[in-house]
């Protein structure tokens, strides 16, 4: 939705041991995603389950200016060795955010079963989410020639008839058997059902000197239903030369049923409102419906399969590791009109796309890596908004990107220190000669990321890196939204002098960004302090932990990046915001 800022759905940390980002080329592991995205890397999501040791765990928080929750955590092994294990946990928060006037409520309940004896592992994973935003502060468009001031912090633009609610009802299952000493075979399959529903603000700023502008609203109905199973075989032989064999296939489906009300009132004028100081009013009368808003039927089909067989050559004890594989990829995407629910497009296109890989381990401590990976990626979909486009909904045949990569890891002592180059290359998407939303050329991301993490003394840990981006449209002007450098730190110092407590700190980064595909408006840098403490203690023999944090503790004000090549649109950043919680291990 072009011009409208939606509370896309999240997967709520409560829900998760760990999050792994993988950066880097990771296409080949995964396959196509089914939103077409996560070529440059993919977020590993580490669902909870039940440890070693028994778990009960209740936790209190607040934070600005009335958002106060509450969760529990629960985990017990069971079966004569504690082969079976089962985890419980919840949490409900609620109130006004650190923005005026805008208010979350969330609710989610998550479970895990787990079998672990002998050969057999598995795990069955079900969770269940409800997240509703009211006022939700909203994109800014601009439509003058400069860029406006950035409003108060935490500044409220929007209006009151604007909400969000969504509610997803997923669950997974992983097996896995170990069919000998060296070769396993693993079968996965998950399930999705996600509902939205809303009214979306959209406002575009006609001056910037005073703030005046225009607003809309969007109406949108929408669910998603998702399936995908994998399963394969990993076979590990030999000994002075080995080979790992990984053999398998995956599948996923998607439909997505939509519909939209675009609310501009009579003759699309909208209505009129300010930035700094926007009046309420009531909600625009409809202007362009597409769909059915009652019971919408399905917009997009996809069903994406592949197969794959890759063999890791390992060599010198391993220090010398080469990987080659391949995977046939099918894409076949449907979309219908919005206007009847006729077929408009299908494509179904196949293609192998290929790896190469090499790590060598020179000694202890040092890794250097280089790799050349394809990938096949299902098209983008053109706004919705007609004023845009000529074919709003559509979507675009799937593309093919090719990416490169080399670079090196290396541990000195307690701090480990990466540093990676890459180049990646797709087809880029835009607006055409004839209005319509396509394929422009080739598009072009390259870029230089620096990575440090680790214990610099026993008591004081960093986690911190920097990036140098180069992202060329088809044009050859910068992409917007994409700044050219950014850099960030994590800092955690135990206080000796008072056992159990430690001090955080963050420093964020972001070098300008363009806002529009010419180039003629671009962002301001931007730099966000965030500092925190925590202090575990016993009570009892209950261990306790306090958290107190400030993000953004300057109040900094700041255009935090750029949205939608065609619509110039900004995204505040958040105020400052204090956060405290206890938690308590019984």
């Amino acid at each position: 939705m072009y011009g409208y800022r939606r509370a896309e759905a999240h997967r709520p940390p409560k829900l998760f041991e760990s999050v792994q980002v993988l950066n880097g080329a990771s296409a080949f592991l995964n396959g196509a995603a089914p939103g077409g995205s996560g070529l440059g890397g993919s977020v590993n999501l580490q669902l909870k389950r039940a440890g070693d040791t028994d778990l009960n765990r209740v936790t209190v928080s607040a934070s600005e200016n009335a958002h106060f929750g509450g969760s529990f955590d629960v985990a017990r092994r069971f079966g004569q060795n504690g082969e079976w294990g089962v985890r419980l946990n919840a949490a409900y928060r609620d109130g006004e955010t650190s923005i005026d006037r805008e208010d979350r409520r969330t609710q989610v309940v998550g479970g895990a079963i787990d079998y672990d004896s002998g050969p057999l592992r598995a795990a069955l994973d079900l969770a269940f989410q409800n997240v509703r935003i009211d006022a939700l502060r909203p994109k800014v468009t601009v439509g003058s020639a400069t860029i406006p001031a950035v409003p108060d912090g935490d500044a409220n633009y929007a209006q009151d008839f604007t909400y969000t609610e969504l509610r997803d009802v997923f669950g997974a299952l992983a097996v896995e058997y170990d069919l000998a000493d060296n070769a396993l075979a693993y079968f996965r399959a998950g399930a999705r059902d996600g509902r939205e529903e809303g009214i979306y603000g959209g406002i575009t700023v006609l001056d910037a000197g005073s703030g005046a502008a225009s607003g809309t609203a969007l109406f949108v109905p929408r669910t998603d239903n998702n399936e995908a199973v994998e399963a394969g075989i990993r076979v590990k032989l030999g000994e002075a030369i080995t080979h790992e064999f990984n053999f398998g296939g995956n599948a996923s489906w998607q439909v997505n049923r939509n519909a939209y009300d675009f609310r501009y009132g009579p003759g699309f004028a909208g209505y009129a409102t300010n930035i700094y100081d926007a009046p309420q009013v009531e909600l625009p009368s409809s202007a362009l419906v597409g769909g059915d808003l009652e019971d919408p039927f399905p917009i997009s089909r996809t069903r994406l399969w592949s197969a794959f067989a890759s063999d890791t050559i390992g060599m010198i004890e391993d220090r010398l590791q080469v990987t080659a594989g391949l995977r046939l990829q099918s894409i076949n995407v449907k979309s219908y009109s919005y206007f009847g629910g006729d077929l408009a497009t299908e494509y179904d296109e196949s293609a192998v796309t290929p790896v190469i890989g090499v790590v060598l381990k020179p000694f202890d401590g040092l890794s250097l890596y280089g790799n050349r990976i394809e990938a096949l990626q299902q098209g983008p979909t053109a706004p919705l908004d007609p004023a845009l486009v000529s074919n709003p909904g559509e979507v675009l045949a799937p593309r093919k990107s090719l990416q490169y990569e080399v670079g090196g890891k290396l541990a000195l002592g307690d701090v480990f220190v990466g540093l990676g180059a890459y180049r990646l290359e797709r087809p880029g998407e835009g607006v055409l000669a004839d209005g319509s939303f396509g394929y422009l050329g080739d598009q072009t991301h390259q870029g230089i990321e620096f990575t440090v993490n680790g214990d610099l003394t026993p008591s004081l840990r960093l986690i911190g890196g920097a990036a140098l981006t180069d992202a060329k449209l088809v044009s050859g002007n910068e992409v917007p939204g994409v700044s050219e450098y950014t850099a960030n730190a994590d800092l955690e110092w135990d206080l000796g002098f008072v056992p159990g407590a430690t001090i955080t700190a963050r420093a964020v980064h972001t070098g300008p960004q363009w806002v529009d595909a010419a180039n003629t408006l671009e962002l301001d840098s931007w730099t966000r302090i965030d500092l925190g403490a925590r202090y575990v203690f016993a009570a009892d023999d209950t261990p306790v932990t306090l958290r107190l944090s400030a993000d953004n503790i300057t109040n900094e004000k700041y255009w935090a990046s750029a949205f939608d090549v065609f619509s110039a649109a900004l995204l505040q950043g958040t105020p400052r915001t204090i956060k405290a919680s206890i938690s308590a291990d019984f």
